[in-house]
């Protein structure tokens, strides 16, 4: 639902607009992540210590790693008149409740995903390592110094949606706004192995689970791999226990794509896509009508079963990852 009125923001202008109005509601996308829910958090300080009042909401339950983040801002109770979206490419990815309310009223969203089909007002977008990064820019902007808690906010962002500073996305410039943060005498060792060191048993026998029952394509170039809801219920896995679960099938050697099929209570499936150098993760999302970064991407395929989805997926590859095509195994 793109919004042919949105306004190209910059840096400045977002902070300006912010510090105009005084109760701001903040959006973060279903499924949330490090990303969404860091730059979310942060805002909202940054906001409530400029005199504003603010409140996060989310689609769904914020997983119990992330707890640690929602200390950063407090609960007024207040009646929100302006919608801000962070980390959120498409409106649909607000999750059905929340697109619902919100979906036609959203005055500002801060982006970093080329895909972002301008659904809002106004739109901060830039082709960050994260969304945190260009929240680090705003909340600068508003003349609010990062505390403690805004700090390890945006550090969480950076540090997941670069999967611990290892994925291309990573560049100089995150290194230096990370080293800031650093500086500010954040938790980063704590934060790092909350997000990437630690499992739960249930995890670890979801992860079983799934890692056997991938499939290779296209000569060992395609790894999809699926997580259903009787692998869900078996493992008695919980919302946290599905993060980090999607680069997985990229990590092994020869992979130019993996995916995981993740199956969705409602019928059909999430797609999670990942790529190294040869493929553009986005391009196959796209195919299939979601987007994302060029490593890292996503879509919803909707009442279909696992062999449709499949055949779809594949069918996406070998449409848009040029030499993918081989002879499948």
């Amino acid at each position: 639902m793109a919004n042919e009125l949105c306004v190209d923001m910059t840096v400045e202008s977002t902070a300006a607009l912010l510090l105009a109005e005084h109760d701001w509601l903040i959006l973060t996308h279903q499924y949330p992540d490090g990303d969404t829910l860091g730059s979310a958090f942060a805002l909202c300080r940054a906001l409530q210590l400029t005199g504003r009042s603010a409140r996060v909401v989310c689609n769904d339950e914020i997983p119990e790693k992330y707890e640690y983040l929602t200390t950063a801002s407090t609960e007024d109770p207040f009646i929100p008149t302006h919608i801000c979206a962070v980390d959120v490419a498409d409106v649909k990815l607000l999750g059905a409740e929340l697109e619902e309310t919100y979906g036609d009223r959203i005055d500002l969203c801060i982006d970093h995903h080329i895909s972002n089909t301008h659904y809002a007002r106004h739109l901060l977008l830039k082709d960050y390592s994260a969304t945190a990064m260009i929240v680090l820019e705003v909340v600068r902007a508003m003349g609010v110094q990062p505390d403690k808690l805004i700090a390890e906010a945006l550090y969480t962002g950076i540090s997941t949606d670069t999967g611990c500073f290892k994925y291309s996305n990573t560049t100089a410039l995150t290194h230096r706004m990370a080293a800031e943060l650093m500086e500010v005498g954040i938790r980063s060792d704590m934060i790092n192995r909350q997000m990437f060191d630690i499992k739960s048993r249930a995890r670890i026998e979801l992860e079983r689970m799934a890692l056997a029952d991938m499939r290779f394509y296209c000569d060992g170039r395609v790894a999809i791999m699926p997580v259903t809801l009787d692998m869900i219920d078996k493992a008695n896995a919980r919302e946290n226990d599905m993060e980090g679960l999607s680069p997985l099938p990229r990590q092994i050697e020869g992979v130019w794509i993996g995916v995981m099929l993740r199956e969705k209570a409602t019928g059909g499936y999430k797609v999670s896509f990942r790529s190294g150098n040869h493929a553009n993760a986005s391009a196959v999302a796209l195919q299939l009508g979601g987007g994302g970064h060029i490593a890292a991407a996503g879509c919803t395929l909707d009442t279909v079963s696992l062999d449709e989805a499949t055949t779809q997926v594949l069918t996406a590859i070998r449409r848009a990852v040029p030499g993918v095509e081989s002879v499948d195994r």
